[in-house]
């Protein structure tokens, strides 16, 4: 980090907000409690840090830890908050997105990740089309993890050469 004002600010300002909700008895506060919080608190020092100070490599991790943070933070807060794995793969679908828009790659990622969330989402809700896929597909569709090792093995050999 070549310029530290806006990430060191937001993080003591979030930090601060932190703290004081430890030791007030204000509601609206009291939300800010919890490691979720810490999560979003140094995820918005990032993205602050990397839109301030055009260091756009931070852009992934800080909406990453940003966006896990405050799903956590409404999963807790609200019951009705959808949650689960299908939320953090959108998550890190929107991740791959916002870095993409500045650092021109990762839009791949993001679209896979964001088919896995809908898959995730929908699959389990009875629908039609995907009971039909999955009840088609089913003695595929236990060995999907091999595809994924059999990828990364080729994505690293690729690379090497």
């Amino acid at each position: 980090m070549k310029n530290r004002t806006a990430f060191s600010g937001i993080l003591f300002i979030g930090l601060g907000l932190y703290f004081l909700a430890g030791q007030m008895a204000i509601p609206l506060l009291r939300f800010l409690q919890g490691w979720p919080a810490l999560l979003a608190i140094c995820g918005a020092a990032l993205l602050g840090q990397a839109y301030s100070a055009r260091e756009y490599h931070y852009v992934f991790p800080g909406f990453l830890l940003f966006g896990f943070g405050v799903e956590l933070l409404l999963a807790n807060a609200f019951p009705s908050w959808p949650h689960g794995a299908n939320m953090f793969f959108f998550i890190i679908a929107l991740s791959f997105f916002a870095s993409s828009r500045k650092q021109k790659s990762g839009a791949g990622f993001g679209a896979f990740f964001l088919l896995l969330a809908v898959v995730l989402t929908f699959s389990g809700r009875g629908q039609p089309l995907f009971h039909l896929v999955q009840t088609g597909l089913s003695s595929v569709w236990k060995f999907w993890p091999l595809g994924l090792i059999v990828l990364g093995i080729y994505v690293l050999w690729a690379k090497r050469r």
